[in-house]
């Protein structure tokens, strides 16, 4: 029955750590480039984000500042929505 018990809390504990690091993540920084065609944003602090298909462009230009929700796939970052903040 212990080993049960220790097996289900370890079970548990590193169900935990994969659902924390799976967390979107949020960076704000200002628009170095942004290429609808390769679905690409790259912030002026060198971040790289690789954007969705479905990704509807806010009216991005270079120098303009945005909030970046993101996750990452694989060794990528993946954008899931980019705001035009003031």
């Amino acid at each position: 029955m212990r080993k049960l018990i220790v097996s289900a809390a370890a079970a548990a504990l590193l169900a935990s750590g994969s659902i924390a690091s799976a967390a979107v993540k949020h960076t704000t920084g200002t628009v170095k480039t942004y290429d609808s065609t390769a679905m690409s944003l790259v912030l002026d602090d060198g971040s790289t984000f690789t954007l969705p298909k479905t990704f509807k462009d806010p009216g991005l230009k270079a120098g303009e500042k945005v909030r970046v929700s993101w996750d990452m796939s694989g060794k990528n970052k993946v954008a899931e929505s980019v705001k035009i903040v003031k």
